[in-house]
């Protein structure tokens, strides 16, 4: 291995292998390997953020090392690379091979760290393996559904998918984050014997880390260098209301209006799929939506913003399809027919990550839905959703799905707040089904798919919830009950749905969604298209589940709106340092280490501590309170920390406390 110091990196050289390491942030830097002649020009999650910091280079001999504040990085004479985090090994590559191990187990398995497998016609697969270490507990990675915060342990696809929200930052109770920059189809494997992290296809090995005292610090230092979310504007954090779906501006305007004649405030309400002519038009169906600007200047009056579901679906009968095809606008296939895409149309979705295609959709959804007045653009398939997931069978503007695919929702975002930040549009929000590292600086509010009506989902997306948080992603939000499953009429939804709702009282976004059952409503129209021939779910207003359930909602409902002025705050800190507004009972007690066993309940901001009721039936539940004096906001009794106790949970409230 020969050794160069080069400005402020460090350059490692063994046969046809580039190794460079140079700081980028605070405490922190990046790592990248490749077998070209140079370096990939992409920057990835780091792009547009200046790799600010300081390099102390030391080179001696058969090793080398770099420092940038507290971390630092040791080459050895194999290429091993060991990071430290003041003098203590907090990770280490895992090779074993006779000559360079840093192991004292067995060295003749001839298994290297980063081994890069060649690809017929170019480019490599790569696996990049770490030593494993028993006492460490591994958080974030996005939103994957499933029952656990903590994924040490876990197999997580490297993959969008609906209710799958990969975006590749971890954070680890040894004191650093590692952020995998690499847009690929993959795998992370957080083994008790190693860890590994596999990309399907790419041309460089590319990672972050930090190194720091605190998982705040830690989220502060990669949102410096991925980028923060804009400040929201306030009149989004009341209650937003949707269902699938409203079908008519009438119909918009009937539960607008009976809102207001109850004297509930309304901040949003939200116009779902197939309201247009045919996927890919980006219009509404003027059949049903006759005046879409007296429609939306009514519920202004109201105070009430208006958000417009957007597919990047194309219909093959949309008067767009044979331009944007003619254009290469849209996604490829590799083989076989050209649909990407089948529910209720034969679709070819939009390639976002091309600059053109993202300008067009954008022309034609200002042309056909903000110069009414649309507010917001609910950005729905954004993984995009497949007919099937054959990654190896897509190709983008950028490069194979296998090499770029995840990057994807991150430039559906994109588009859209590129073209109302061109519109000077102050306050720009957009709910969008999936994210990649860094889509919070595209004011993307994501949302956890389309989760089906139960507990047991309920219990995962707490899960995604807590961990989407930790990765840079503080607009996050659910379906209030859950999206698909639950029936109006069934008492142990409506109790599910009641949990749910106080849950989100407590979340970033309060959001009624749902495809509520029985599916026993005609459709307006025979048509095979169109605004009226679709199905649609029963109501899903606060009123829709009986006077009891309406009451309970409508009490936690004023707790939200008198909390308001404390979640702008807890925005404006987002926007500053990255904080999440769901905060892992660790990331506000870190020296704790009862904190960091706690999955079940959470920090709303700094001041409140929230314990959701996450079963059926279930009326007390045990909460654990840290060091410092406890209020609880449901009796008033006071309680010293240090102790579990158990909580009454009858289903009028849930348990919540205040910091004293």
């Amino acid at each position: 291995m020969f050794f160069i110091q080069k400005d402020r990196a460090l350059i490692c050289r063994q046969q046809n292998e580039t190794l460079k390491i140079e700081p980028w942030g605070k405490n922190a830097l990046r790592v990248r390997s490749t077998l070209y002649p140079e370096f990939s020009s992409n920057n990835w999650a780091l792009a547009d953020i200046a790799p600010a910091g300081n390099s102390e280079i030391s080179i001696s001999g058969e090793e080398a090392a770099i420092q940038n504040g507290s971390i630092r990085a040791r080459v050895n004479a194999a290429g091993v690379i060991t990071f430290y985090k003041e003098n203590e090994i907090i990770l280490q590559e895992y090779y074993r091979n006779y000559f360079g191990t840093e192991s004292r187990e067995s060295s003749c398995l001839k298994v290297t760290s980063r081994e890069f497998s060649p690809i017929i016609g170019g480019d490599y697969s790569l696996n990049l393996r770490f030593e494993s270490n028993d006492k460490e507990k591994i958080y974030g990675m996005g939103q994957y559904q499933h029952a656990y915060m903590n994924q040490k342990g876990c197999i997580l696809e490297l993959a969008q998918r609906n209710s799958q929200i990969s975006i590749p930052f971890a954070i680890s109770n040894l004191g650093y984050g590692f952020l995998w920059n690499n847009p690929a189809v993959g795998k992370a494997t957080f083994g008790n014997n190693y860890t590994e992290w596999h990309a399907e296809m790419t041309d460089q090995m590319d990672y972050w880390i930090t190194a720091d005292d605190s998982p705040a610090q830690i989220v502060k230092n990669y949102t410096e260098v991925t980028g923060r979310a804009p400040m929201i504007p306030e009149n989004v954090l009341g209650l937003w209301q949707c269902k699938l779906r409203y079908r008519t501006q009438e119909e918009v305007l009937e539960v607008a209006r009976k809102y207001k004649e109850l004297g509930i405030p309304l901040d949003v309400i939200v116009i779902d799929f197939f309201h247009w002519t045919r996927q890919g038009d980006w219009c509404f169906d003027p059949e049903y939506w006759p005046d879409p600007k007296a429609m939306v200047d009514e519920l202004h009056s109201m105070g009430t913003r208006v958000m417009v579901s957007v597919w990047p679906s194309v219909d093959r009968k949309s008067t767009n399809f044979e331009e944007m095809f003619a254009k290469g606008l849209l996604i490829r296939t590799e083989r076989g027919t050209i649909q990407t895409y089948d529910f209720n149309g034969d679709c070819v979705s939009f390639d976002a990550m091309n600059p053109e295609a993202r300008s067009f959709v954008w022309e034609k959804c200002r042309e056909n839905y903000y110069k009414f007045g649309i507010d917001m653009f609910w950005l729905d398939n954004a993984e995009p959703d497949y007919a099937v997931y054959d990654f190896d069978n897509y190709r983008y503007y950028l490069g194979p799905a296998l090499k770029v695919s995840n990057i994807y929702p991150l430039m559906y975002s994109k588009a859209f707040y590129d073209g109302l930040k061109a519109e000077k549009e102050p306050g720009i929000v957009n709910l969008v089904r999936s994210a990649w590292a860094g889509s919070q600086k595209y004011a993307a509010l994501v949302w956890s798919g389309d989760v089906r009506s139960t507990f047991e989902s309920f219990r995962d997306q707490l899960m995604g919830g807590l961990n989407i948080g930790l990765t840079g992603i503080p607009w996050w939000t659910t379906d209030v009950g859950g999206f698909m499953g639950g029936d109006v009429n069934d008492p142990e939804f409506i109790q599910l749905l009641i949990r749910w709702f106080q849950f989100a009282v407590f979340s970033p976004v309060l959001r009624m969604h749902g495809d509520r059952d029985p599916h026993n409503i005609t459709p307006l129209s025979d048509k095979d298209h169109g605004g009226g021939y679709l199905f649609t779910g029963q109501s899903n207003e606060m009123w829709s589940y009986g006077m009891e359930a309406f009451e309970i909602m409508n009490k936690n409902l004023k707790t939200r709106l008198y909390l308001k002025p404390y979640i702008l705050d807890l925005m404006k800190k987002a926007s500053e340092t990255g904080a999440p507004l769901m905060r892992t009972m660790f990331y506000e007690f870190p020296q704790d280490e009862k904190c960091w066993e706690i999955s079940d309940q959470y920090m709303f901001g700094t001041e409140y501590l929230v314990a959701p009721v996450l079963y059926a039936n279930q009326y007390s539940r045990n909460v654990y309170l840290p060091d410092g004096l406890w209020k609880n906001l449901n009796d008033g009794k006071e309680y010293k920390g240090g102790q579990t106790i158990n909580c009454d949970a009858p289903i009028e409230y849930i348990p919540v406390f205040k910091k004293c």
